[in-house]
């Protein structure tokens, strides 16, 4: 083994360099090959890997079988037989009555049905001639002894196990499951479950990358936090990896003062990789520790190399590198191929400016639009665990590209199957908590089917409809000259696109306030105030298009609103800003308010439409949402939220 060579300062190498050096590192250790073989009996073997081929120790059947229920007969007794000349053959003596599966009685070598022939006293008669092995099941027609059952490195499936026991066996030699340890480090962690302080932050990465190597095949043990100290992690990692074949430690990756992996890794062995040219997942560890084999540890007590892998504390970006580092190496130590996801061509929705220095993994919804195959991008940062559940696929942007225009075909590595995109409703437009309603409701009515929600706000909505780019869009755009809500709008964004509006809902729009509204906020013109501070929603969304309408009723400047540039893009991320205490005021609506346990200052009602693309909204893809919308178990569904009504639901309002 080599010294370290690598300072243990972040690097910025490209992924394929990474993990060249991680192969090479496992290669030179002894660590690249499959592991070795268990015994399992056959009830516990599904699923796992088979670590020797398997051979049929017996034939099957192992004697020639009766295949129907019948008479047994030698074939040459029934030549000649006809409806005119019928044969008869004495039962007990030429013929035997056998069940499907008996033995085949000795000097017979065919079966006649049952229904085949008539009982004459004690003898049957025969109409037609049986031809030699009729209705019989030779040994060995399955399978004969000594013949391969199955090879090496074979994933056991349920038929396996049968032919498996067929072929004379209770147990099977399959790989050991690759035992990983896995280690969260940091002073913030506290339990799921647990009461939460500012600062406080909750453990659950160890139970995502768990999860995952579980379904690697690989044997997870999720160790209890420990605190930023360089001596506790230290004496962790080297315990761990007594008993385990990879150790995993969660966060403590990056160049803080506190990220001590790298450190201790280039102390115990070799560092290999800090830093790989990816985003998100930047701040990766690599090495291989020498640690003293413990007991049920591969070569008992002697000195052995274990391999570490450090992942960043960010959520998405923990599990990212996982799959992109944990699982091809759990599939080499199981004599597995790597595992590629299904991938498929898709249409960009909207334009995506990508780090030219790093390979970027940008999660997208996806969904079939028509004959087109529709990606639309996810916000959020490396901490956003949602954008990865919520994505349906990864859009991989190579190192050195700024990106992609709207429009563009790039290719994506799917989360689902690809049959699942024709049953999945793409909604590009407004947010409102009544989508997430529906979207449930679709789900539980209709198994197997979705609605992937993207919010770009009113505007970005009906433009992406008019780009062939969703099934349907969500829109409260208030027109200024006439006072109409969204129709003046469709026919100026969409003039070369025939929709449906489908009434919706009536919401009620105000100040979202902390409880018991501590600033005295009543109305618009107090945002104006010096002591208060406001949080936005984005250019387009329904609610800016309101909000600055009667700012202009009103003679308010932007510029004299504090927090007025400040923008989110959903109602609840509004709510989330005022009860974090990062604004005094959003605009918003009621049921976002009282999500959050906070105040509201009702200003005026609105409406919230959905508009649907004509071609659209008589297809398959469309009716069972149509029928849930019409459903008026729903409207009360909606009704219990607060702050709606909805006295036109599911009508069509016009055809534009």
């Amino acid at each position: 083994m080599h010294t370290h060579t690598h300072s243990p300062y972040l690097e910025d190498i490209p992924l394929q360099t990474a993990l060249a050096r991680w192969e090479a590192a496992l290669v030179e250790a002894g660590l690249a090959d499959p592991l070795p073989g268990e015994s399992l009996a056959l009830e516990d073997a599904a699923g796992r890997i088979t670590a020797e081929p398997v051979w049929a120790l017996i034939s099957s059947p192992h004697y020639h079988a009766a295949g129907m229920d019948g008479y047994a007969v030698r074939a040459e007794d029934t030549a000649g037989a006809s409806e005119t000349r019928p044969v008869y053959l004495s039962v007990g003596d030429q013929a035997r009555y056998v069940d499907t599966g008996d033995p085949l009685p000795a000097g017979t070598n065919a079966v006649i049905m049952v229904e085949d022939v008539q009982l004459r006293d004690r003898a049957i008669e025969i109409l037609a001639p049986a031809p030699p092995w009729q209705h019989v099941r030779p040994m060995g027609e399955d399978m004969v002894a000594t013949e391969l059952i199955l090879p090496a490195n074979h994933r056991l499936r349920p038929q396996d196990i049968g032919a498996a026991a067929g072929a004379g066996h209770s147990r099977l030699t399959v790989r050991r499951q690759p035992r990983v340890a896995i280690q969260p480090t940091g002073t913030e962690l506290v339990a799921p479950g647990s009461e939460v302080r500012p600062g406080d932050i909750i453990e659950y990465n160890s139970l995502v990358l768990a999860a995952m190597v579980r379904e690697w095949g690989g044997q997870p043990t999720r160790l209890p936090p420990i605190p930023d100290d360089y001596a506790a992690i230290r004496a962790r990692v080297l315990e761990a990896s007594q008993t385990h074949d990879l150790v995993i430690v969660n966060a403590g990756s990056s160049a803080g003062s506190e990220d001590y992996t790298a450190r201790i890794v280039a102390e115990l062995g070799q560092l290999l990789v800090h830093g790989i040219a990816i985003r998100p997942g930047h701040p990766v560890i690599l090495g291989v520790i020498r640690a003293a084999g413990g007991e049920g540890a591969a070569g008992g007590g002697e000195i052995r190399s274990v391999p570490l892998i450090g992942l960043p504390g960010y959520p998405v970006s923990a599990a990212i590198t996982c799959e992109l580092l944990v699982k091809p190496t759990l599939a080499r130590w199981l004599g597995q191929p790597p595992d590629e996801r299904p991938q498929i061509p898709a249409m960009l929705t909207r334009k995506v400016v990508s780090p030219e220095g790093a390979e970027e993994f940008l999660r997208v919804t996806v969904g079939q639009v028509g004959e087109r195959v529709v990606a639309t991008p996810l916000g959020g940062g490396s901490g956003v665990l949602m954008s990865l559940v919520r994505a349906d696929g990864i859009v991989r942007i190579p190192r050195g590209e700024q990106g992609h225009d709207a429009g563009a075909i790039v290719t994506v590595e799917l989360h689902r199957p690809p049959t699942s995109l024709r049953r999945t409703i793409v909604a590009i437009g407004s947010h409102d908590l009544t989508l997430d309603l529906l979207a449930d409701e679709l789900g539980r009515r209709n198994p197997g089917r979705r609605l992937a929600s993207t919010n770009v706000g009113s505007v970005g909505g009906l433009l992406a409809l008019g780009r062939g780019e969703a099934h349907l869009a969500g829109s409260h755009l208030l027109d200024e000259e006439t006072g109409a809500y969204n129709s003046p709008y469709i026919r100026r964004l969409l003039p070369n696109t025939r929709v449906v509006l489908l009434g919706f809902v009536e919401r009620e729009q105000g100040l979202i306030v902390p409880r018991g509204n501590p600033k005295g906020l009543y109305g618009l013109a107090d945002l104006a105030r010096p002591d208060v501070v406001f949080i936005n929603r984005q250019r387009g969304a329904g609610t800016r298009v309101l909000l600055d309408f009667r700012l202009r009723q009103m003679g308010i400047r932007p510029q004299a609103i504090q927090g007025y540039e400040r923008q989110e893009f959903t109602h609840l991320a509004v709510a989330a800003a005022v009860a974090s205490g990062a604004a005094d005021c959003g605009m918003g609506i009621l049921a976002a308010a009282r999500a959050l346990r906070l105040d509201f200052v009702p200003l005026e009602l609105e409406r919230y439409d959905l508009v649907i693309p004509a071609e659209f909204y008589d297809s398959e893809t469309v009716a069972p949402l149509l029928a849930i919308v019409r459903d008026p178990a729903f409207a009360a569904r909606v009704a219990d939220l607060g702050g709606y009504a909805a006295p036109q639901m599911g009508q069509a309002l016009a055809t534009l």
